[in-house]
């Protein structure tokens, strides 16, 4: 300051525009380096089986670098773009009409999904790989729905949930072809059965959290499906059980016997009548399963699943039992997936060890996650999403996980909580209160 004037210090942006350019080249150079890792197998060279046995292989070296160079240029782009523009507005670009449109387009979604879902028989009966494909998305929903309990109400991170859905399986197998009982009397003890399996997992990882309840529960999944192997004398080891009974209408079978109930009731007799039976028997079991962790959840036991899920150390301080807590959790969710095992042994007619693998574990928790942990809509969502992504993109053949791998990938960017994500608690207050003075220590409101 001289002479009454201030002079504005200097600054040189030099320097940190070239800091910038640093940091963006590099970044971009990272994820050059990134795609070249993962698509020098995939794209760069490819083998293929030989008329004689031998391996053959040729090099597409130019297609990976086109891609790594799309890579390093769309890096740089997205971070000017990214420092250009700055930060997101926070103020709202949607009017409320538009709003209030959204949100009751939200509420009519599940509504309009159950109604769709009633109808699918219906709508393609005569298209028997749709109805078989949409069977197979509900026996997900299902899965989904009971795994959610687990690790989306009670935060318990569970990789070996295909553990009670073999038990389920094997159960009613076991049950069906040595007893000889039907299915809806071996259904309710395949659930129980599965569900003493999941107290049995919860003793031994009461204290324990995070990755390592992961890995335990991870070991729970192989160690099932390797007994399941070597028993052989039980559980046919890797030859599986085959010949399992069907389900029968109320003890009428759907055969073309003269005692089935085509014959009874006057009509031709369609194989496509067992997959309509098969269809609706899914869906009451996976909309009671809805409907139970629906009322669960607005129990004293729901709310003590969300408070471990916050935070076990003031959940044990507000004096929840967390011992009962954690094994109520993981017995629930194994009675829902023993109900969905059972379904799938009577549905299959057949059922071995390759059924129950841990990649069907790593796609149940996917679909968990990706719908959104707590969310009962985001989970059929994501069923509907996965199961059915498998089967659009099956006509990309070689880059068809690709193109899944990169879809999941950028939807977690997107939607880090799942499509529909949902992790209020179910008490909570609606309105803000006031808290009257005499409350307060200080005394001054």
């Amino acid at each position: 300051m001289s002479g009454g004037r201030v002079t504005a210090p200097t600054t040189d942006h030099k320097p940190a525009r070239a800091h910038r350019a640093a940091f963006i080249l590099k970044k971009a150079l990272l994820s050059a380096f990134v795609a070249l890792v993962l698509f020098s197998l995939m794209i760069g060279i490819r083998t293929e089986a030989g008329p004689t046995g031998q391996l053959i292989y040729w090099t597409r070296f130019s297609e990976l670098a086109s891609l790594v160079g799309a890579v390093f240029i769309g890096s740089i782009i997205v971070e000017l773009m990214r420092q250009w523009l700055g930060p997101a507005p926070t103020a709202n670009l949607i009017p409320p009409p538009v709003q209030n449109g959204l949100a009751l387009a939200g509420r009519l979604i599940a509504p309009a999904l159950l109604i769709f879902t009633l109808l699918v028989p219906v709508i393609f009966y005569q298209q028997r790989y749709i109805l078989d494909l949409a069977i197979l998305v509900l026996t997900y929903v299902m899965l989904g729905w009971g795994l959610n309990v687990v690790v989306g109400l009670a935060g318990l991170l569970d990789l070996g949930y295909v553990a009670f859905y073999a038990v389920g399986a094997y159960s009613y197998a076991l049950l069906a072809t040595t007893f000889g009982l039907s299915f809806w009397i071996c259904l309710p003890l395949a659930g129980i059965l599965a569900s003493l399996w999941g107290v049995m997992l919860g003793f031994p990882v009461l204290r324990l959290r995070g990755d390592y309840l992961a890995i335990v529960t991870l070991a729970f999944g192989e160690i099932i499906r390797l007994v399941i192997v070597n028993w052989q004398s039980l559980t046919g080891g890797p030859n599986g059980i085959s010949g399992i009974p069907r389900p029968t209408l109320f003890g009428i079978p759907l055969t073309p016997a003269d005692d089935g109930l085509a014959a009874r009731l006057g009509i031709e007799f369609d194989p496509t009548h067992r997959i309509v039976f098969l269809f609706y028997v899914i869906l009451a079991l996976a909309l009671i399963t809805n409907w139970v962790t629906i009322r669960l959840r607005r129990l004293p036991i729901g709310r003590a699943w969300e408070a471990l899920r916050e935070d076990e150390v003031a959940c044990r301080a507000l004096g929840i039992n967390t011992t009962t807590t954690k094994l109520t959790a993981f017995a629930t969710g194994a009675l829902f997936g023993g109900f969905a095992g059972a379904f799938f042994a009577t549905r299959q007619g057949f059922i071995s060890p390759e059924s129950f693998t841990f990649q069907e574990s790593a796609l149940v928790l996917a679909i968990v996650v990706l719908g959104g942990m707590g969310s009962q809509l985001g989970v059929a969502l994501a069923a509907l999403a996965l199961i059915g992504g498998f089967e659009l993109f099956r006509g990309l053949e070689q880059y068809r996980m690709l193109v899944f791998g990169i879809a999941m990938v950028l939807l977690m960017i997107w939607r880090p909580r799942g499509l529909i994500g949902h992790r209020a608690p179910t008490v909570y207050l609606k309105r803000a209160e006031a808290i009257s003075s005499d409350l307060v220590k200080e005394g001054h409101g």
